[in-house]
């Protein structure tokens, strides 16, 4: 076998894993139980092995350290820093995941001590490598992508009110949007069948729920169909 006669950087990956709860945008980091960084929180991730593509290697340090499988994940920047991990030379191809967490159980393994959900405006100020760096640009890479790409529904439940499905873009966006405008912005792109039911918890008329048909979805989308909020 041909060898290099010079010093190569290693791969790794790396995974931001967002999911709403109680109406709060959250991340997933696990504490980091072996050197470096010992103790300290991170995204889960770990090195691409020799005989893995780069997605196969996401889904199985997502699944090692957190339990979780058949999540959406989507490549998303390449952090290539000279310095970004001092055990060496290390470039990393980050993803973003998108899951509900009433769909999924979360449990720790691998080199992860403990795995929690974290608030986003919540998170420890000190992460371990350069994983703030990163938070940063999935947060800014889902703020664009959910306006044109219905991604979001990854995060809600099968069945949801469109109070709560505007109150999912306001948390993400960070910003209030007009009631009246996204319900028929919403509504008109034919997307969401009303369903025979009713949310049970609401106090006052139980309001209308909704499902979002994937399917009508790509169909459209072949036709040209462009969502957009």
């Amino acid at each position: 076998m041909y060898q290099y006669e010079y010093p190569r950087p290693a791969l790794t990956v790396d995974i931001v894993l967002f999911a709403m709860y109680q109406q709060q945008l959250q991340v997933l980091l696990i504490k980091r139980a072996d050197a470096p960084f010992v103790g300290k929180w991170a995204l889960p991730g770990g090195f691409v092995d020799m005989d893995e593509t780069i997605d196969k290697a996401a889904r199985r340090e997502l699944e090692e350290e957190t339990g979780l499988t058949k999540v959406f994940l989507e490549q998303l920047y390449t952090f290539g820093a000279v310095n970004r991990d001092p055990r060496d030379r290390v470039v990393s191809v980050a993803h973003f995941a998108l899951i509900n967490r009433d769909n999924h159980q979360i449990k720790s393994g691998s080199d992860a001590s403990d795995a929690k959900w974290f608030d986003f405006d919540k998170i420890p100020k000190k992460l371990a490598f350069d994983h703030k760096q990163i938070l940063k640009v999935a947060i800014e890479r889902m703020r664009g992508k959910i306006r044109y790409q219905p991604i979001g529904f990854e995060l809600l439940p099968k069945k949801f009110t469109l109070s709560q499905l505007q109150s999912f873009y306001e948390t993400v966006l960070d910003r209030e949007l007009d009631k009246r405008n996204f319900r028929k912005k919403i509504l008109r792109m034919g997307l969401l069948d009303p369903l025979e039911e009713r949310e049970k918890s609401a106090s006052g008329r139980p309001a209308q729920l909704y499902k979002f048909n994937r399917k009508k979805y790509n169909q459209l989308q072949r036709q040209g169909f462009h969502f957009e909020i």
